[in-house]
């Protein structure tokens, strides 16, 4: 009989800790704690999400364990992200994992967190299809735009990527500019499902076939947006669903858009999502319209997978400890890492 292999991994990139604990690739807890202080400041604070962080990290690890029902003892090695993200917060993460290997004397993993995202992929689940190799991942976030293509789990090259805001803060600053709570991704998908998405025309960037650009596309909607209040004050309240699937309908286009170059490029249909972003519901609806129309297999991953959270982190960790590749213990956070490092 084979050893069980069970890995611990902490995610604490940004504002949500996160701790899980996986067994052969399977996940058997996933606790992630949000922080609720960023909402009243409309982004995220880094100050305070490092010190949330410290207050969450040993409950939420502990959560884990228990949920898992394994102790500590039991643990093969310990996955943390080392970056990118908030250097706050990557050094309580990378602090803790450092001392919880170095006090049970098993390996230390770190994890890119760019990869994470993709590598979600390969959490073992029932119903779950695995991307097989290469394949091409278009990862979204609200701090990346990628298309990534993927050789093997670490093998991994850009094809192309977004030259100023990433997809997810065009969403959040729609939002905002429609005096939507924050995050407010999450409002525009919930309310352009009621609207006419050809309502409103936003015109789309004009760059490289595979590169994104998505600050003039604000800007365009910031204006937009300002002239139609002057004519009338009550333009966005009256007009809310038909704004949101507007705005959403041109950056899913874009999006798809560019996955439709890459594949042309590259011959390789196999196309999987990752990322935060990839929870909005017209992506994953124009994903399964590409499976139907143009011979695609794509790859979706489970909505807890999609966010910020430990299993990615864990599994990654995971194959890494099944390629012996551990980190040594005088490695350092980096709160700027490219999905290829």
């Amino acid at each position: 009989m084979n050893t069980p292999i069970y890995i611990l991994g902490i995610e604490s990139s940004c504002d949500d800790t996160s701790a899980a604990v996986l067994c052969d690739a399977k996940v058997l807890s996933n606790v992630v704690a949000n922080q609720e202080v960023h909402s009243k400041y409309g982004g995220v604070v880094p100050e305070l999400a490092s010190r949330a962080h410290q207050q969450n990290i040993v409950p939420v690890v502990q959560q884990a364990l228990e949920q898992a029902n394994i102790t500590k003892e039991q643990l093969s090695g310990i996955a943390f992200t080392r970056g990118p993200g908030l250097m706050g917060s990557l050094l309580v993460g990378t602090s803790f994992a450092k001392s919880l290997a170095l006090g049970l004397d098993i390996p230390l993993l770190d994890v890119n967190h760019m990869q994470a995202h993709i590598l979600a992929h390969f959490i073992k689940e029932e119903a779950a299809k695995t991307p097989p190799f290469p394949f091409i991942c278009l990862t979204i976030s609200g701090g990346h735009t990628q298309i990534v293509k993927v050789t093997n789990y670490f093998e991994m090259k850009i094809l192309g990527e977004t030259i100023d805001d990433a997809v997810g803060e065009a969403f959040d600053k729609s939002a905002k500019i429609l005096g939507l709570p924050y995050p407010g991704g999450p409002f525009i998908d919930q309310y352009a499902k009621l609207g006419n998405p050809k309502a409103y025309k936003f015109t789309k960037p004009k760059v490289g076939d595979l590169d994104f650009s998505f600050s003039g596309l604000k800007t365009g909607i910031l204006y937009f947006i300002q002239k139609q209040v002057r004519l009338n004050p009550d333009f966005i309240k009256e007009n809310l669903h038909d704004i949101c699937a507007s705005i959403q309908f041109t950056i899913v286009a874009i999006l798809m858009e560019k996955l439709k170059n890459a594949v042309k490029q590259t011959g390789i249909k196999h196309i999987a999502i990752a990322g935060g972003v990839s929870a909005n519901s017209a992506i994953r609806n124009s994903l399964q319209e590409a499976e139907k129309h143009l011979g695609w297999t794509t790859y979706i991953p489970k909505f807890e997978y999609t966010t910020d959270n430990a299993a990615m982190i864990a599994i990654t960790g995971h194959l890494k400890y099944i390629n012996n590749d551990y980190a040594a213990i005088s490695v350092t956070a980096k709160a700027r890492l490219k999905v290829t490092e």
